[in-house]
């Protein structure tokens, strides 16, 4: 059995930077407020099949729980034990493992899952999935001949200390306006902004819609889109100087 505990992608939704593997500070979300308090840990495990049973109609599925914040106390009447920790009384279900860790990193939870001695550990992981998006993104929007490119702004982000875009720019365009941002940081910028409403599109197709919006994702790859354009004529007007 082995433990996972996140602490390094916590109150975030993206990855929004490269985070050293020892750094524990906690990031704001960057689709907003999370509903659980900040000390909060969720507990994700399988559930178990009962030792008087052999069925197993309890045991699909994942579950998440919350570990107790504060010690029980004894209640001086009665003698009996009692809490004022409302939160171990939460407790969610999902049908896969990937679908509860999505949750809990959406919501910028530090989490702990049990029985998974198959995942990488959270760092490496959530690096993994930025680029795997990244990649993904540009094949879709015919830009793969930049995924070194966006790989290498998206490695960069946090000597650069790119800020988060949807809590400082009210669009993707507006973002893209901005000329006190380089090309690079518009663009890891950009792909963490995208990646965040791809996770807001996934969690309103699974039933759980975040913040009640619909995702922006659109709105983003149009913005990616019209950078690459911006930086190819650049490009072109230097070549045509130069000549």
């Amino acid at each position: 059995m082995e433990n996972i505990r996140q602490t390094e992608n916590s109150r975030s939704a993206t990855v929004a930077r490269t985070w050293p593997f020892n750094d524990n500070r906690v990031q704001p979300l960057s689709m907003g407020r999370s509903v659980f308090p900040e000390d909060a840990v969720a507990h994700i495990y399988k559930p178990s099949r009962s030792v008087m049973t052999s069925g197993k109609a309890r045991t699909r599925g994942w579950k998440l729980r919350f570990e107790p914040r504060r010690a029980p106390f004894i209640e001086p009447l009665m003698g009996w034990t009692g809490s004022d920790d409302t939160l171990t009384q939460v407790e969610l279900s999902f049908p896969t493992l990937d679908s509860a860790v999505r949750y809990a990193e959406r919501q910028g939870l530090n989490y702990v899952v049990e029985g998974d001695v198959h995942r990488a550990p959270i760092a490496a992981r959530a690096g993994r999935m930025m680029h795997s998006f990244s990649d993904a993104t540009l094949k879709k929007l015919g830009l793969t001949h930049l995924q070194g490119t966006y790989g290498k702004a998206l490695e960069d982000a946090a000597n650069r200390n790119d800020p988060v875009g949807a809590e400082h720019w009210d669009s993707p365009m507006q973002l893209l306006a901005d000329a006190t941002l380089s090309h690079d940081a518009k663009r890891s910028i950009l792909m963490n902004w995208a990646y965040t409403e791809y996770l807001i599109d996934q969690a309103t197709n699974e039933g759980m819609p975040e913040n009640d919006r619909p995702s922006r994702l659109d709105e983003v790859e149009q913005a990616l889109l019209a950078l690459e354009r911006e930086v190819a004529a650049g490009g072109a007007r230097s070549t045509r100087k130069a000549a």
